[in-house]
């Protein structure tokens, strides 16, 4: 498998007084599938629970290329394009997808995971660095940094 994805029609609730789908639009559809993804394969919202872990957002930037708007259908894919080797930084990529096969937008994001406890980033349990290992590389990829470590 070279790419993980959801398919979505735009709602009403998605787009703007432009009738163009929303900027934050594009992080949510995005957020949908990297939760998918990891529900999907047995780390569901329970699991962040009952390990006292969850995702942080460290930076996101969306390349947005082709308009959206309510009714589309839209493909969206994750993709890795980076991992620290225990596991607590990720770099992932998001392609939103039009029908016509032209890309709409795509959303990269550099995130970590925090021990909810300390409120630090922190290596995440095995079962979910064996996820993050797993989520297809199509492309480039770079190792990140530990936790504790500086990111450059």
């Amino acid at each position: 498998m070279d790419r993980y994805e959801k398919t979505f029609t735009v709602r009403w609730a998605d787009c703007d007084a432009n009738g163009h789908m929303r900027n934050t639009a594009y992080s949510e559809y995005a957020t949908e599938v990297r939760m998918a993804y990891l529900t999907e394969n047995g780390f569901g919202f329970e699991k962040f629970l009952e390990t006292k872990v969850g995702p942080v957002i460290l930076r996101e930037e969306i390349d947005y290329l082709r308009e959206l708007r309510m009714g589309a259908r839209i493909a969206v894919s994750f993709t890795s394009l980076g991992l620290s080797p225990d596991g607590t930084r990720f770099k992932v990529s998001h392609e939103l997808v039009r029908e016509d096969g032209k890309v709409a937008a795509r959303v990269t994001l550099l995130g970590g995971w925090m021990d909810l406890r300390t409120r630090r980033l922190a290596p995440p349990p095995v079962a979910l660095a064996d996820l993050l290992r797993a989520v297809p590389r199509p492309g480039a990829f770079e190792e990140l940094p530990n936790a504790g470590e500086r990111h450059g």
